[in-house]
């Protein structure tokens, strides 16, 4: 896997989406480039300025001209602090340091195994590149985007262009099923044909772990996309460990064998 690169980014756009979520885009194409589905970036304002360290985010998109030549990535945000903030406030032409890309991707499955893709709210981040690449090896693709209220919702139309089916839920019923993601999800895993389905899913820590138990119940095979609070990104500052409970209950560095994990290799007791 190519070695990460650190650059300063120049600022292409900032689509404000609501008052709380925006996609920046950022003129980084050595990052584009070698990024693959599930990977992330590390990223801060300027050199030097408060919060020292820098912050992960999911790529979200990998940036192309109309040649197809590979310009830089996208990034999800949803406004929760000072790093998210700032990014909110960006401008065309403002600077980025940006770190990537980082950490272990997605498996990409082919047919006949199908994919489902479960997101909750910002976890859409990690599935447009994910999404992209199954559809291009033909892999049958299912989306579940689930959010609080369809303000919660974006970026729906980039799945249904790729093919991929999308299951919209929203708690107060504002926009598809009223409900919880995981109820249409269940619905689903339990009527299934005997198909062989990878299930990857990122959003809350406790949807993920719902998720991973419905997958387990009809032995259907589930990768997550931790968010773990990360300091460097590069594994020297161990604040990103997560227990795994393969040979041996022991501690992991997320940022070199995550975000993305296998689920049942965790010990979700202590995720939870």
């Amino acid at each position: 896997m190519p070695a990460p690169v650190d650059v300063s980014s120049k600022v292409l756009a900032n689509h404000r989406l609501s008052d709380l979520y925006n996609v920046v885009e950022l003129a980084a194409p050595d990052i584009g480039q070698s990024s693959q589905p599930g990977q992330f970036v590390m990223v801060k304002t300027a050199i030097g300025r408060t919060p020292l360290l820098r912050r992960p985010f999911s790529v979200f998109e990998v940036l192309k001209d109309s040649s197809g030549t590979v310009t830089g990535v996208s990034l999800l945000s949803k406004r929760v602090g000072t790093v998210t903030d700032e990014l909110y406030t960006l401008e065309p032409g403002d600077r980025l340091q940006c770190l990537g890309p980082l950490g272990k991707p997605f498996t990409i499955v082919e047919p006949p195994q199908r994919a489902w893709l479960v997101a909750g709210g910002v976890g859409l981040a990690p599935f447009a590149t994910l999404a992209e690449q199954l559809r291009t090896r033909g892999t049958d693709t299912t989306l579940f985007y689930g959010g609080r209220t369809k303000s919660d919702l974006y970026y729906v139309e980039l799945f249904e262009r790729l093919g991929v089916e999308v299951n919209l839920v929203t708690e107060d019923g504002s926009r598809g099923h009223k409900g919880r993601v995981t109820e249409p999800l269940e619905k689903r895993l339990l009527n299934s044909e005997a198909h062989s389905i990878m299930v990857y899913a990122c959003g809350p820590t406790p949807m993920m772990h719902a998720v991973s138990t419905l997958a387990d119940k009809v032995n259907q095979q589930t990768e997550v996309s931790l968010e773990p609070v990360m300091g460097c990104g590069l594994g020297g500052c161990y604040s990103c460990v997560v227990r795994v409970v393969d040979g041996g209950s022991h501690f992991v560095r997320s940022c070199l064998e995550g975000p993305v994990f296998r689920s049942d290799r965790l010990s979700w007791s202590d995720l939870i």
